[in-house]
């Protein structure tokens, strides 16, 4: 997942940083930091902001896949 890909999951769900902080149970300054790319949360970070977003509802689309934007969309089962 990059930057761009958690940005434009929070939009998609309508989430702050601090949302999707609290939802991953990560500090406020690992979600910006990581947005703005100042550093590359730990792995086990990275899968709890991913994690976060896939339980509320976002899907990452992987290469190849059509996406109109930084290749995330809504799952249809939500």
């Amino acid at each position: 997942m990059t930057p761009a890909q958690s940005r434009a999951a929070r939009g998609l769900i309508e989430w702050s940083q601090e949302q999707l902080a609290e939802a991953a149970h990560l500090g406020l300054s690992t979600i910006r930091d990581f947005e703005k790319g100042r550093r590359v949360p730990t792995h086990n970070n990275l899968t709890a902001i991913k994690r976060a977003l896939e339980d509320a509802g976002v899907q990452f689309l992987e290469h190849g896949e059509v996406s109109a934007g930084a290749g995330v969309a809504i799952r249809a089962d939500k």
